[in-house]
């Protein structure tokens, strides 16, 4: 813990409580982001909250980071947790939303709204780019200026857009009916009490959950690559089955596709910045084969997601099978049939786009998505 807030815990106590402190700061930091879509343009509100409700993942995720120039064994850690983190989102996240609507709502498609074509582009450079990491086998500051530019460009194009009444559901919609004056107030202690609880909270998390591996004799990569992501974004998750229960699907998957974006592009791209802060000069972080292999299917599974949302419209059986090949993994765990389930998306990737609907579709993403955005008179 940090200084004189440090307490005597039993060992699990001071895994467990760090832990829920995380949880219960993303679900406040989701409800301030939701807030403060009353105040700015609909997708910049789309990219706020996904932003806001990963910084619990950000802050585990940059301490490993730190920690990883002093000890290099931290750096096969940050890597888990942001492979991890990333391939939970598409894998359980995205499908889970659909499938809960289809659950309570009968109802097999989810239509997401041209303008999320913004979110999917910007991905798709990404993805791009990222196979390039597993084979040079760094992370380096030239890739941070990558995956920095492309962000910063997205929340500009996002900014460019109109401001909208959301469509709110749980605390938040309460709280809005709060005079403007005191939901501004709200909205701002929703930001700096969660953030206060996620900066004292994530070392601990992280160090115990570390503990706890070794102790149990768990492999400490898969309990960091698994258990810190779900901790963080139950939350986010919960606010977008909220969403997709009460009849607004579009806005429940829209929100997870722009924290895609923001893990995908800002959280990978500050991994080597903030090592090369810790380590006092510039120095990439070196993969090795297993980080290699994590980021090229965490890769490859990110493009057969876009190319499915390329037509905007995401499917039952879509997302039957990208959960079916995300818990794949869990049954078949060797590198072997890592590398072959990598290469499993991409062929599936390719089938897609051997349809001529699915080729147009994608052609057109890339067409509008990459057009000037048309600013409100």
């Amino acid at each position: 813990m940090h200084g004189l807030l440090r307490l005597p815990l039993d060992p699990f106590w001071e895994t467990l409580l760090p832990g829920l402190a995380i949880f219960g700061a993303a679900a406040l930091l989701s409800w301030g982001a939701e807030l403060a879509q009353l105040e700015i343009a609909q997708a910049l509100a789309l990219a706020f909250l996904a932003l806001v409700a990963v910084l619990p993942e950000y802050a585990v995720d940059m301490y490993l980071a730190w920690k990883a120039a002093k000890d290099p064994v931290y750096i096969s850690y940050a890597a888990a947790n942001m492979t991890g983190a990333n391939r939970l989102l598409i894998g359980m996240g995205w499908s889970t939303v659909l499938l809960a609507y289809w659950l309570v709502r009968r109802k097999s498609t989810i239509q997401l709204r041209p303008q999320q074509r913004l979110e999917l582009v910007t991905l798709f450079i990404a993805t791009c780019y990222a196979f390039i990491l597993p084979l040079k086998r760094t992370l380096s500051l030239v890739d941070t200026a990558f995956f920095l530019v492309i962000f910063a460009l997205y929340v500009r194009r996002a900014s460019a857009g109109h401001v909208e009444e959301p469509g709110l559901a749980g605390p938040p919609e309460r709280l809005a009916l709060l005079p403007r004056s005191w939901r501004r107030l709200v909205t701002v202690l929703l930001f700096l009490i969660p953030a206060t609880a996620i900066f004292l909270s994530a070392e601990p998390f992280a160090d115990g959950l570390l503990h706890h591996a070794r102790h149990l004799g768990i492999e400490e990569f898969i309990l960091i690559q698994w258990l810190a992501p779900l901790a963080s974004e139950s939350p986010e998750f919960i606010i977008a089955l909220i969403f997709a229960i009460r009849n607004n699907p579009t806005a429940g998957l829209g929100t997870l596709v722009s924290s895609k974006v923001n893990q995908w592009t800002l959280l990978i791209g500050m991994l080597p910045l903030v090592y090369s802060i810790s380590a006092g000069h510039a120095e990439p972080m070196h993969l090795d084969a297993r980080q290699a292999e994590e980021i090229f299917l965490t890769a490859a599974q990110s493009l057969l997601a876009l190319v499915i949302l390329a037509n905007l419209s995401f499917g039952l059986w879509e997302a039957i099978l990208l959960l079916g090949l995300f818990l794949l993994q869990f049954a078949f765990p060797s590198p072997e049939v890592r590398m072959w389930l990598g290469y499993g998306y991409l062929v599936i990737a390719l089938g897609y786009l051997a349809n001529r609907a699915f080729r147009q579709s994608v052609f057109e993403l890339f067409r509008s998505g990459l057009a000037r955005p048309q600013r409100p008179v």
